[in-house]
């Protein structure tokens, strides 16, 4: 999300043709979507930054949890 919010805003101000964005080329900006791309696509799963491994974590600790409450309650 860190990269696409400033790529949609550099889009906007292309398109309206904002002061300094006339002389940047298009290149700049289909260059910086491609580079979220790559990221989001591949790199993020390559270093394991993506939501699976947190939410395998968390399912784990909720079975955990889920058997010492149903063990507690058998015991009284």
């Amino acid at each position: 999300m860190f990269l696409i919010i400033p790529i949609v805003i550099l889009y906007a101000l292309k398109l309206l043709e904002v002061s300094f964005m006339e002389q940047v080329s298009w290149w700049w900006i289909n260059g910086l979507a491609f580079a979220a791309f790559i990221w989001f696509e591949f790199l993020e799963r390559m270093f394991g930054l993506d939501k699976r491994k947190d939410d395998m974590h968390h399912k784990k600790m909720h079975a955990e949890r889920m058997k010492r409450s149903f063990k507690e309650g058998k015991k009284k």
